[in-house]
């Protein structure tokens, strides 16, 4: 069984996002980094919380996006 890790996000209220998407990643450093890169478009798209979940569990604790 490969892990997955990917990212949530919500927006300002705690709602979750149907967008942006985020990619599946095997590695919480690949998920980390692409967090890192694109952090601005999914502030764009009215996220300002990102949670990085392990097969489905919060992994860490929320990263705050401030808007873009």
């Amino acid at each position: 069984m490969v892990p997955k890790w990917l990212w949530a996000f919500d927006d300002a209220a705690g709602n979750e996002l149907v967008e942006p998407v985020s990619p599946v990643f095997t590695t919480q450093f690949d998920a980390e980094s692409w967090l890192g890169e694109h952090w601005r478009a999914a502030s764009v798209h009215g996220a300002r919380r990102a949670r990085l979940l392990h097969d489905g569990e919060p992994a860490t604790a929320p990263v705050l996006l401030p808007e873009a």
